[in-house]
């Protein structure tokens, strides 16, 4: 009865998580990038397991965003709302990954309060709206946590087990195969520990060498995959931007690697973007401890090194290798904490860990820690929840124009084509361009599919101009009118501008744009 009262109680926790966690989604407007990987779970769900004819990022999400998106797609069907439940759901799964690797060699009200602790630090940039929508918009690097804790808690758990560096190769190959994070990351991580550990125990044949091969094999069989589905038909890939910078921008994007941090635990970019909301100074003061915690637990860990655990090991080394190459990438840029988005969870792992003992003695102490950790996690969801104000997606009345005066398939800038596609729920199919450097508008190859451009398959009879994104580079007008001429009717709908034509304007396109080579 014990055991069924502690389970009940895990899955409450689970789900009121889950709901604040959507609560909060609900504050960040849905993207085109989002959208777009609602319609390759479509694709995917509708029998075209490789997304044939797909042109995809430099992250594909492949092997956990993608499908996850499926499997809501096969119960809510084709909207707007998978956008926020996916990404609730993927960031409900890192926390729990989270909590699995921090409750380990704990029991009782410490694993509990080790939860709670990370929880708490989940929480800290999703309170803050630029946060959200770093962490909980479209699968954009923090999904990929789960590769990293999941194999991670694997070797931490059974280190010489049969199975595990088979398995711990089957899950970074899945990893690589979504996003190229995991060979730069995790990889590393489990080379540099196992070897570590192999030359301190002095002998070749252990579980450390098994896994270190694992993991060295899992590369090689990354590429032989990827071969084999572009072989198949498979999608095509945008290169990952993953060059090394020149020497002499180092030093600048080591300032920005520390802004990317401080915004990653919600430390700065509550000061910036959220500087005016309820929670502004609040939660950066709160991010401010949870960075605090974290880099505690991290330099824990590097003290007490050689009698550190496998898990902690492997998490610091992880959170040191993410930061580095990220630092002398050419990545680095005013609002690029998404790329170093592991960094969170594994801190959070970290300071839950050195913050809680694995036992806590005497019911007092217990209960003092319980109580502060589940303060720490509750509070600061529950304000963000209650404060921050659901924002209704701007595609929505447009999509609903559209689709009642008859217009079923056109052309737009890239953040507001596939994000009217999906609040139309497919009736209304608005395909991406841009305008090139010549001054010609092109087909975009960037999260779309080649054949949405087939003009004897399509007719597209509109053009979106003057778009959504305020913030993002759109189609205007008077670009639409130089390329196309003058439309035979242009309607104001929701701030943007619609130009009807009668000829189809994929016949006019120029040559397709990619942002770089694709493999």
């Amino acid at each position: 009865m014990h055991h069924g009262w502690v389970a009940a109680a895990w899955i409450g926790v689970g789900l009121a998580l889950f709901a604040a966690y959507l609560r909060i989604s609900l504050s960040s407007p849905m993207d085109s990038d989002g959208a777009n990987n609602a319609l390759q779970a479509w694709d995917m769900l509708h029998g075209h397991l490789l997304l044939p004819g797909w042109i995809i990022g430099d992250a594909s999400c492949y092997t956990f965003e993608l499908p996850l998106y499926a499997i809501i797609e096969l119960f809510s069907g084709l909207n707007g709302m998978i956008f926020h439940l996916a990404g609730a759901l993927t960031y409900l799964i890192v926390v729990a990954f989270g909590m699995a690797l921090a409750w380990t060699h704990s029991r009782g009200p410490a694993a509990a309060a080790r939860c709670g602790v990370v929880i708490a630090i989940m929480a800290a940039p999703i309170i803050t709206q630029q946060g959200a929508s770093i962490l909980l918009e479209a699968p954009d690097h923090i999904g990929t946590s789960v590769f990293l804790l999941g194999s991670f808690l694997l070797i931490d758990r059974a280190p010489a087990r049969r199975f595990t560096a088979p398995l711990v190769a089957v899950i970074l190959c899945a990893g690589q195969i979504g996003d190229a994070t995991v060979l730069y990351v995790a990889v590393p991580a489990v080379l540099v520990v196992c070897a570590y550990r192999v030359l301190a125990a002095r002998k070749i044949r252990t579980a450390d060498t098994a896994i270190a091969a694992a993991a060295a094999v899992s590369v090689p069989l990354t590429l032989l995959i990827r071969a084999a589905m572009v072989y198949l038909g498979g999608y095509s890939q945008i290169h990952p931007r993953t060059a090394i910078s020149p020497i002499g921008q180092w030093r600048e994007h080591v300032a920005l690697t520390w802004r990317a941090i401080r915004t990653l635990y919600g430390a700065f970019g509550a000061t910036v973007v959220d500087a005016h909301t309820p929670l502004g100074g609040v939660a950066a003061v709160f991010g401010a401890a949870c960075l605090l915690a974290a880099a505690f637990g991290l330099a824990r860990v590097v003290w007490t090194w050689r009698t550190a655990s496998r898990a902690e090991q492997l998490l610091c080394v992880a959170i040191v290798v993410n930061l580095a190459a990220y630092a002398v990438s050419t990545l680095p840029s005013t609002y690029s904490s998404r790329e170093i988005a592991a960094v969170l969870p594994c801190g959070a792992v970290l300071a839950a860990r050195a913050c809680v003992p694995g036992r806590l003695v005497g019911a007092p102490r217990a209960r003092t820690a319980l109580a502060a950790a589940a303060l720490a996690a509750v509070v600061p969801l529950a304000a963000a929840a209650a404060t921050l104000p659901p924002v209704s997606p701007p595609a929505v009345p447009l999509a609903a124009w559209l689709n009642a005066h008859g217009y079923r398939y056109g052309i737009a800038g890239y953040w507001d084509a596939s994000s009217v596609t999906l609040q139309s729920r497919d009736q209304v199919r608005v395909r991406a361009v841009a305008e090139t450097t010549h001054r010609r508008v092109a087909a975009y190859y960037w999260e779309t599919r080649s054949d949405w451009y087939n003009a004897s398959r399509h007719d597209a009879t509109f053009v979106i101009a003057n778009g959504l994104e305020t913030d993002a580079p759109t189609l205007s007008a008077a670009e639409v009118e130089r390329y196309f001429g003058r439309p035979a009717a242009i309607y104001r709908v929701a701030g943007c501008e619609i130009l009807v034509y009668r000829t189809n304007l994929l016949k006019r396109l120029a040559v397709p744009l990619r942002p770089s080579s694709a493999s």
